[in-house]
């Protein structure tokens, strides 16, 4: 999976780190040191994700001739995490080519009780039931994270793009339909944007969003 962010690329004794805005652990679902790659720049350069703490990363490059950018300015950073997202039951009768539906609508749905709005989103994108994601999904109240969610869609036959946008708040253009991330404490709570209104599990339907709470989306092909 790819993730695109803002961050700065600072010199250290090894050579460069970057920061990174998401927790590894609850999005990747990897540990210990990550091995992966960035495009910075327009090149493409080998690096390490290092922990720091509680699933907080960073960016490490030791090829000092590969990094040719202003240092401690503001840069867009593409990462590529090979393996990052979980693997769930793929006895799926569904594919990319034959989704479990054509998403030209959408109907919101309440959450039963707080902490499953990621199973929520995907119940909204796939046309069926909370109970039957969680079954998918294999987690309960608090459990899902960008990957599970990415994983339930896989399964569904929901095709998406392969790169996570991180916002931080900023001004953003959605696409058509996507799955948004919004941080709320420690855990992240998730809702649709589709075709100019935006469906959240425990509002409802919304015709306007202050995009300043907005962490991140996901696009979902339509």
């Amino acid at each position: 999976m790819r993730y695109f962010f803002e961050s700065t690329v600072e010199k250290s004794d090894k050579g460069y780190v970057i920061q990174i805005p998401f927790n590894v652990w609850e999005v990747c679902k990897q540990r210990d040191v990550i091995q992966a790659d960035v495009v910075l720049d327009n090149s493409i350069i080998a690096c390490e994700l290092l922990p720091k703490e509680k699933g907080n990363y960073e960016i490490h490059i030791y090829d000092e001739d590969a990094v040719k950018v202003e240092l401690n300015t503001i840069h867009k950073i593409l990462l590529h995490v090979t393996g990052s997202i979980i693997k769930m039951d793929q006895n799926s009768p569904y594919s990319f080519d034959n989704p479990i539906r054509k998403i030209d609508s959408m109907q919101v749905i309440i959450q039963p009780e707080d902490g499953l709005c990621g199973q929520a989103c995907v119940a909204m994108l796939a046309g069926v039931t909370i109970a039957e994601v969680i079954s998918v999904m294999d987690c309960r109240e608090w459990q899902a994270t960008m990957g599970r969610v990415i994983s339930a869609l896989n399964y569904y036959g929901i095709d998406h793009s392969d790169v996570i946008v991180y916002t931080e708040g900023r001004e953003a253009v959605l696409p058509k339909c996507c799955v948004m991330m919004e941080k709320m404490g420690r855990f992240c709570h998730y809702l649709i944007y589709f075709d100019g209104k935006y469906y959240d599990s425990n509002l409802g339907v919304l015709d306007e969003y202050d995009m300043s709470k907005l962490q991140g989306y996901l696009e979902i092909k339509c």
